[in-house]
């Protein structure tokens, strides 16, 4: 045999016995540059839809509180204005401090109730 033939035989079989180790071996897997930019790019775009999303449900949940405080107030509201309508009435009014107050007008005579500890009833206005 030639020398040309011994290499290539001996390339030969290192050949063989590493082709024989790397079929045991896992194989490796390799990202091309491509793959590794392309990679990049779907994490900054993943990234970047966080925040938006994040902020979308946050301000979801303030508008879902800010319509049941509106719910509350506008029934408030409503509660006060009956007030007010009730406060207009001289009739009402006119309970209110014979009552309440324990008013009378000019020539009535007035009378208190109290219990037999000697205790007058409270008022409940």
């Amino acid at each position: 045999m030639s020398t040309r033939s011994t290499a290539v035989a001996r390339g030969r079989s290192r050949t063989r016995a590493h082709s024989s180790t790397r079929e045991h071996a896992r194989p490796r897997v390799r990202i091309t540059a491509r793959a590794a930019v392309l990679l990049v790019i779907m994490m900054l775009l993943a990234i970047a839809l966080v925040y938006p999303a994040r902020l979308y449900l946050q301000q979801r949940s303030q508008i879902g509180d800010l319509e049941k405080q509106t719910q509350i107030l506008t029934t408030a509201n409503q509660n006060l204005t009956e007030q007010v309508q009730k406060l207009n009435d001289p009739t009402y009014l006119e309970r209110l401090a014979r009552e309440c107050l324990g008013m009378v007008k000019p020539g009535e005579t007035a009378f208190v109730v109290v219990s037999k500890g000697g205790d007058p009833q409270p008022i409940s206005c």
